[in-house]
Parts: C-alpha cells; structure tokens; sequence
C-alpha cells in the first residue's frame, strides 16, 4: 500500500490535502494512509491557542477546526503523534490515543496501532532531561513551566515501547533519534544547515531516549520532523545473536509543511491483501499498557522506570502470548478501533471570535471508554483526583509551583547526562521556544486568532518525491566527543559557555542570574521568528 508521509503540519490541513489532490491528478497516485510527525496542531479554538507553547504572534487558528467541527472531512486516514507546537490541553484528553476528529487519530503520548497489518508507533514531544523522569502531572490551565512540559518525553512511554517484542514496520518520533545524522550525508546536511555542525559533532543533536527506541525496535522505517530539513539514513543493526536476522532501519526526516517545500514522502510499505481497511489496535500494545498500568505517575516527583540492578522485585514488563491471547479473547478478536469521535469543546466560529476563552480540564469519552475496557488508569482522572486531594489538605497551586521551582534544579541528574531541545544553536527555520524564560508570559497573552482562508494553490508546491526502494547512503564518519550541554532546569536561566566542570556543577546548583545568556536567548529568537516569518511569505 501507498504511505503519504509528513514533516510539521503546523495547523496548514487544507494544504496538505490539496496536495494529496495534487499528486493523484497528476500522477495518479492516492496514498491509503497519511502520517504526520509531529506539530499537527490540532487547535479547535480560541483556548486551545493559549495552551498552545509558541509567541503569540504564531497563534493562528489555522484549518483544524473545520476538520473538527464536521465542515470537512479528511479525504485520507491521518495518523499522527504530537510535537512541541501543539493545543496540548486538546492532546491531552487522549493520552493513549484516540480520534481528534473524523478520519484523523492522534497515537497518545505513546502508542502503536495496525493498519491493513502494517504495525505503526510513535512517541509525542520532545526530550527534556529535567523533565524527562516525571510523571504527566500538567493539566490545564497551564503555567509558564507546564505550558511546556507537557509535551517532553516521559521515562515511563519509553520504558512500555522497549517492552514490545515483535516486529515494528514503521515508526514515527518528533525529533530525530540521537547520532541517526552519522548514517547519513552528513556533509550534506551540514552543507544545509551549518548551524547544526557543533551538535553534530559533539553528538548531542537528536533525541537519546528515541536513539535508545531505535536500537531497541529496529523498525523498518523511522520517520522525524521537528528540525525543518530533509534528511534520509540508512542504519544497520548489529543483532544480538547468531540465529538473528540482521535488520536495517530506513530513516527520513521531513521538511515543514509550506510552499516551495517538498514537506511530503510516498513510500511503498508491503501489507495484509486480506486485512480490512480500518485502524485497528494492536493485540501486544494493549498488553503492554495492562502489564505496565502499575507504573503509572501523576505526579511531579522524579522516579527511574524498573531494571534489573537488584533495587526492583520486577523490572521485565514484556508480555507473554498467553497475554497478547487474552486480550484478542477480550475483544472477540475484533481489533478494529471504533469510530467513537465526541467533540468536548465548543468549535471556533470566524463570525463570534472568544478572544477571552480560557481552557479547563476536560475528561474525554474515548479515553473513559479505552481505560474501561482495558482495566487501565485513567491519567486525566488521576491528576484531578490529586487536585482535589490536594486542595481538601488546603495546599494552593502557588505554592506547589514554589516548591517545583525551590527543587527542581537540585534533582537526582537523569540517566541521560545531557539535555535536549532538537537544537541549541541558532537554527532560522525553526520556531524556538525561550525555555528559560523571557518577556512575554505564554500562558496569559493575547490571543489574535485569525480565519485562514484556504491559501491558493499552484504549482508552486514542490513535486512530491517517491522514496526509492533502497535509501542507503555511504556514512561520512565525524569525531565523536564526551562534550556534555548544560541541562536547564525549569526555572534557570542559559548561561554562558563554561567548561565541563562548570557546567555539570550548573546542573546541580542552577544558576539564578544568567542574564548575559537572557539577552542571548531573546537575540537569537528574534531573527529565527523573523526567518519564519520570511518563511511565511514566500
């Protein structure tokens, strides 16, 4: 079957469909499937805008809305997982999936699903270190801290993939998996973005819990966005015994998605003739989450996920077949997920913009229904149980939000000993956030939302690429460093470059000043803001 593959959607779904119309009126090709990597953006309305983590100048209502008010239909089954761009507060009703409007399902903070017996996972957000051991305590309305924490990589979704054993064919991650550059043209991606030269060679670009997810599912295909540039590898596993097929992952990072950028790939992906053309969830998935339920955390304390280091009674969470049976018997063996789409929260209307709308913790009934069935934690439940225990103990928010920021930069060091925002340099194409702080208080300001008016479509669009059958490439090796990035806590400020002791001395102290590295932050925005917006023009 055909795969239609796409970087950063930012919102823009009128454009990508236009393009799926484009590419089968001109080459005949209709893909049976969509995915997206990230930054989809689904933004309903006014509130979710303000739960969505970028300047306010970036919050436009975009074409979602129309997808989920029932306006429009998405022609093409979509699947998708989060970014770092997103209406977390809507994301997070779905924590293990679920339909976001007709046709278009969202993968959950973590998750793996089947589609005419293609097995397809993927992992939400983007790696944080300070965060990276938390549980999902953030709801909404969120603060300048948990505006942003909501969408980074959790230990405990990487922990329930690793517990997977069969096979993966296709994979899907935010950003890119730590080191996947050096299995590439490497020359080449630096050639285009020079900026990306001292991670690279200091091996910190990328994502370590996603390059760990690779090694360990070696899927067929990997797929990434997150960093604004094309990039394809070709990396070959060693295998772990001599009665073990050697395996290799094609890997593809996308463009964002916009005029003149060639944001989408068709890739041909063998598949069941004799499987139904609906999503379905996947048998050992399900299994996993049961096995794994105890684990669940809700709050902001740091905690390591079980291993086998004497400290746990259990640390192997993977399920047996008798398991994987047990939840087919469950289900009657109909695997098929159902089309159980609720809207649960009121729709943007062009013609009555709410600029004062505010967002509120919603349970949503897909995940009401999902943890039922299943017997598994509804985490949204979780946290507002916690609320209201914490509020009945008189315990306000504002001092919670004190003791996390008294704490946090005095953390037991994560089992990754460097920190991770997909770039630390200065890189124009993509929107960064100010992480350490700034002059604008993402949580309260304005909100501008405009109609977008479907953008008119041209050749301009670059042709869609169809992947070969092969995307080896030879690997330019580049040193290797133990250099290590400076962790930022949530509440510390970017400081200057020091040496290595300095700055693993930062990691356990913070640094309340910093402001030299302030100013950095904010120069450094404003000419990336001001590429995009170049960018937007074009």
């Amino acid at each position: 079957m055909k795969v239609a593959v796409a970087g950063c959607c930012h919102g823009a779904l009128d454009k990508m469909y236009e393009t799926l119309e484009l590419l089968q009126r001109r080459h005949d090709v209709r893909p049976d499937l969509l995915l997206c990597c990230g930054d989809f953006q689904a933004v309903r309305n006014e509130a979710d805008l303000r739960c969505m983590a970028v300047p306010a100048k970036y919050r436009h209502m975009q074409t979602f809305y129309r997808y989920y008010s029932g306006e429009k239909k998405a022609p093409v089954l979509t699947v998708f997982i989060g970014g770092n761009h997103e209406a977390s507060n809507h994301l997070q009703e779905l924590p293990y999936g679920g339909w976001v409007a007709p046709n278009i399902y969202y993968l959950g903070y973590a998750g793996v699903v089947r589609f005419r017996g293609v097995r397809i996972g993927g992992i939400s957000g983007i790696f944080k270190s300070h965060d990276y051991r938390k549980g999902h305590f953030e709801c909404p309305p969120y603060n300048q801290q948990t505006i942003r924490s909501a969408y980074h990589v959790r230990n405990i979704e990487v922990f329930k993939l690793k517990q997977l054993k069969r096979p993966i064919d296709i994979f899907m991650s935010h950003d890119w998996p730590r080191s996947i550059y050096h299995y590439g043209n490497k020359k080449q991606l630096l050639k285009m973005k020079s900026f990306f030269r001292q991670e690279v060679e200091s091996n910190t670009l990328g994502s370590p819990a996603a390059s760990e997810l690779l090694q360990h599912l070696k899927p067929t295909y990997w797929f990434s966005a997150h960093l604004h540039v094309k990039f394809a590898a070709f990396m070959q596993h060693e295998t772990n015994s001599k009665e073990e097929l050697p395996k290799a992952t094609k890997f593809l990072a996308l463009d964002k998605c916009l005029p003149h950028r060639d944001f989408l790939q068709i890739i041909d992906v063998e598949h069941d003739p004799n499987a139904g053309d609906s999503l379905e969830y996947d048998a050992e998935w399900i299994a996993v989450l049961k096995a794994t339920n105890s684990l669940v955390n809700v709050t902001q304390s740091t905690w390591n996920m079980p291993e086998k280091n004497g400290l746990h009674a259990k640390w192997d969470y993977s399920v047996t077949e008798e398991a994987i049976k047990e939840v087919l018997e469950e289900l009657n063996h109909d695997l098929k997920i159902p089309c159980n789409f609720t809207l649960t929260a009121a729709c943007y209307d062009p013609s009555k913009p709410q600029k004062n709308m505010e967002p509120v913790h919603t349970i949503n009934p897909q995940t009401t229904e999902f943890c039922a069935q299943f017997g598994l934690t509804d985490i949204n439940d979780r946290i507002q149980q916690a609320k209201e225990e914490s509020s009945g103990r008189g315990e306000c928010e504002e001092e919670e939000e004190e003791e996390m920021d008294s704490t946090g930069s005095a953390e037991e060091p994560s089992e990754y000993n460097t920190d991770n925002s997909g770039l630390s340099s200065f890189n124009p194409d993509e929107i960064m956030l100010d992480e350490e702080g700034g002059d604008e208080d993402l949580s309260t300001c304005s909100v501008d939302p405009s109609p977008d008016h479907p953008p008119e479509f041209s050749t301009s669009f670059s042709d869609i690429r169809i992947m070969p059958d092969s995307m080896a490439v030879s690997s330019d090796d580049a040193m290797d460093s133990n250099n290590e990035e400076l962790e930022k806590s949530g509440g510390s400020k970017q400081v200057e470059e020091k040496s290595s002791t300095e700055r693993s001395l930062k990691r356990i102290s913070g640094d309340e000043n910093g402001n030299s590295g302030v100013k950095k932050i904010k120069r450094r925005n404003q000419a990336i803001y001001a590429a995009e917006d170049e960018d937007k023009t074009d």
